[in-house]
């Protein structure tokens, strides 16, 4: 007879950054991490191995959110109810297109942007919800949102635009969960601000198209912005409050 895994979390964005640091950060034995990212990490691989952890790792480019969501649903069919423990999904990809207005916004990454971060984890979580909802263990989605879904920025229509609607369609189905006998529980969790990649895209545009870019720049200078594992561990650990999903948009930055 198998061995029970402990819980399941499903993560998007794990190859780099703080998507990278939680998925390090998840590998716990017994445990079974299914990793959904354009790149794998090979070194990921290995820790896992010698952690004792299952870790699966799917190459998908989120801008096809509907085949991974299709994916997704056919694999979580194939589980049983005495699989997991749990099980997480942690919406955590995203893209920021290049830096400009609006009216000088390319086209076609403008929908790249919003088909990863907003198209991509509704299709995930309705995946998710449907395909587990006769499951009778606790069931959490966490999105990882920004303050950006909450404050307009110039030249930043799509990013904000994108975190905006994940923020909302959380709301949503966290009103649909709450109406279940064994509902799961949402949150869309602004993570704080963070020295990764798209910090350095932000540092480094022209004034002339982004307006804020000095405020970035202070942030930086002046030592404001957390790392991508101190990040990583203060979203898992909201992740792990009594209270997860009380309420369904939050900030770290409210602990």
């Amino acid at each position: 007879m198998a061995t029970m895994s402990r819980h399941l979390t499903i993560l998007t964005g794990a190859s780099r950054g703080m998507g990278l640091a939680m998925a390090e950060q998840l590998l716990q034995p017994t445990d079974t991490l299914l990793c959904i990212s354009r790149r794998q990490a090979p070194a990921l691989q290995d820790a896992a191995d010698a952690m004792g952890c299952t870790l699966i790792q799917w190459q998908h480019d989120l801008a096809d959110g509907a085949g991974a969501a299709a994916r997704l649903r056919e694999w979580l069919a194939r589980k049983s109810l005495d699989d997991f423990g749990s099980a997480t999904l942690i919406n955590n990809a995203g893209v920021l297109p290049a830096i400009a207005p609006l009216s000088e916004s390319d086209p076609d990454e403008l929908t790249n942007a919003l088909r990863v971060g907003l198209e991509a984890p509704m299709l995930l979580t309705a995946a998710f919800l449907g395909a587990t909802e006769h499951w009778l263990v606790p069931r959490k989605v966490l999105n990882i949102s920004s303050g950006l879904g909450r404050r307009a920025m110039a030249s930043q229509a799509a990013y904000c635009a994108a975190k905006a609607g994940m923020d909302h369609f959380t709301r949503c189905a966290a009103l649909d969960e709450a109406a279940k006998a064994h509902g799961a529980r949402l949150c869309a969790l602004a993570p704080g601000v963070i020295d990764t990649d798209m910090q350095v895209q932000l540092r480094g545009t022209d004034p002339a198209l982004f307006p804020d870019v000095q405020n970035f720049a202070q942030l930086k200078a002046a030592g404001q912005l957390a790392t991508p594992q101190q990040a990583a561990a203060r979203v898992l650990a909201w992740l792990a409050r009594a209270d997860f999903g009380e309420h369904p948009v939050a900030d770290v930055r409210d602990a």
